[in-house]
């Protein structure tokens, strides 16, 4: 009986988006360490400042002289459907569907932040990847980024093979985003409480800036998501 009740509890512990979360960036670790040291610098769970005074944080950077490795992990289960450019992708277990943001454009976020942090050096090549945990199954999706499940990460890190920095540069990159990165425990919950707010706000309808109604707007080049406070609030949801 007692055995039965513990393995209950075991399985819902395990179940809850941050212990699986945990458990997938753990193995994506795991699998980093087969990379070269000589060749590659990994770094993990990154926070670093945006130029729009909020936070970035970044499951996995690796600097190498082949260019700057943006790696978000997924641990999702189920069929997963997205394409490039739509703001949500879907997730489907049975019959029920949920929506998250595209990882694609998160990561782009994070690549713009450290493009920020790293203005000195315009001329690094940033890697963005998504990796999935294999409890996904990618049902259809339409896109030209690396997505890819993790089996499939360090093949794809391997392609890039041609040196683009140098060693001084490579060092001095790696020493300046290790001095921006914000390991202060009270930050980085406050980096999760700003992320649950956006997803509430957007998830409701509103905007995280000025919390007025978002509504879909026709622009220069096509239909976005914006704030109906336009002009005043010129928040665009894509650019999270």
């Amino acid at each position: 009986m007692y055995y039965l009740i513990a393995i209950a509890i075991a399985g819902f512990i395990l179940n809850l988006p941050t212990v699986k979360g945990f458990f997938g960036e753990f193995f994506i670790r795991v699998i980093l360490k087969l990379l070269n040291k000589k060749k590659y610098i990994v770094i993990n769970d990154v926070l670093i400042p945006t130029n729009n005074g909020k936070t970035a944080q970044i499951d996995h950077v690796v600097v190498s002289n082949y260019g700057i490795f943006v790696i978000e992990t997924k641990n999702y289960s189920g069929w997963i459907f997205g394409n490039e450019n739509s703001i949500n992708w879907t997730q489907v277990i049975y019959k029920t569907k949920n929506q998250f943001y595209n990882p694609i454009l998160q990561n782009k976020g994070h690549v713009k932040a450290l493009q920020d942090l790293l203005v000195d050096y315009p001329d690094v090549k940033y890697i963005p990847i998504v990796v999935f945990t294999l409890n996904a199954n990618f049902k259809k999706l339409e896109v030209t980024s690396h997505v890819v499940y993790s089996l499939g990460l360090l093949s794809i890190i391997k392609m890039y093979d041609t040196g683009i920095i140098s060693e001084a540069a490579l060092t001095s990159i790696y020493q300046r985003i290790i001095n921006a990165n914000n390991t202060d425990r009270v930050a980085r919950q406050e980096h999760v409480v700003n992320i649950q707010e956006y997803k509430y706000k957007t998830e409701t309808g509103k905007c995280p800036r000025c919390s007025g109604n978002l509504v879909e707007r026709n622009g220069k080049y096509g239909a976005f998501i914006g704030c109906s406070n336009y002009p005043k609030c010129r928040y665009v949801l894509k650019e999270k």
